[in-house]
């Protein structure tokens, strides 16, 4: 991201609560098969670094690099990093302007990121740029337009406007996911592998994290200021958000769907 860019949701800690939680199990198991031993990879868009590390375990002696845009998250990337795995270095960058060389990475992938891009071809043109000839670029995004929650609740239907009112209302793209196969073929991509998930929250368990995540999130987020003040809800609408949120957190039987679009793309 530049400097033009927002990164909607900001970095509260209910944010990065959703961040922690990932990993290549819930959040990149389409690019497994392309992971293997001593290759060099960049993590674009890294947060936390959760997933980074992850990613790093499934690639042993290869070379990890986790950038992102906010100094302030990468304090906590060095710290987790510096713990669990001091051999991945992080660094803050712009992705529209990556400082490596050409053909510098076996993998670039970006989770969640392009979202939030004001140009997002220009972003994956970037990292195109910086990944192997026989290398991949890898992406995933949800598609806001896909969340389903049962039993069914005005008031999420609600949240689920806001975050696609509050995205559009910064040049981004609620609707990434389904946008991707279109994008990297529009970078130029030679081969384009389309794929798709989703995270599901059925049971107790999840219920309790992510219904816990957006009772707070809904209200204290930036995202949350952002619609208030741009007038896609009132301070109470957001209230009432955050009680639906605990209201189906306790549902017997709740359920709620996210899809993501995927696609691993060789340059």
């Amino acid at each position: 991201m530049s400097n033009a860019d927002v990164y909607t949701h900001g970095h509260h800690d209910s944010v990065l609560r959703s961040h922690r939680w990932r990993n290549v199990e819930n959040s990149a198991a389409y690019l497994r098969p392309y992971l293997r031993p001593g290759l060099r990879l960049l993590d674009v868009g890294c947060g936390p670094a959760t997933l980074t590390l992850d990613l790093a375990r499934h690639i042993p002696n290869g070379t990890v690099v986790a950038l992102d845009r906010a100094e302030a998250v990468l304090e906590e990337a060095r710290a987790t990093l510096r713990d669990a795995d001091p051999t991945v270095q992080v660094i803050a960058g712009d992705v529209y302007a990556l400082d490596f060389e050409d053909g510098s990475f076996d993998v670039v992938h970006a989770h969640q990121v392009l979202q939030h891009l004001t140009d997002p071809v220009r972003a994956l043109v970037e990292m195109r740029r910086v990944c192997a000839r026989d290398g991949v670029v890898a992406v995933r995004d949800c598609d806001y337009g896909s969340v389903r929650a049962f039993p069914e609740d005005p008031r999420l239907d609600a949240w689920i406007r806001m975050c696609i009112d509050v995205t559009r209302s910064n040049d981004a793209f609620p609707d990434a996911g389904r946008r991707l196969s279109t994008w990297t073929r529009e970078a130029g991509f030679r081969e384009v592998n389309v794929s798709g998930s989703a995270w599901i929250f059925a049971s107790p368990e999840t219920r309790a994290y992510w219904g816990g995540m957006w009772t707070e999130r809904v209200v204290r987020s930036s995202m949350a200021e952002q619609a208030v003040a741009r007038g896609f809800a009132t301070a109470a609408e957001l209230e009432g958000m955050a009680e639906a949120f605990r209201t189906w957190t306790a549902a017997d039987g709740g359920w709620m769907s996210m899809t993501h679009g995927e696609v691993v793309a060789r340059p």
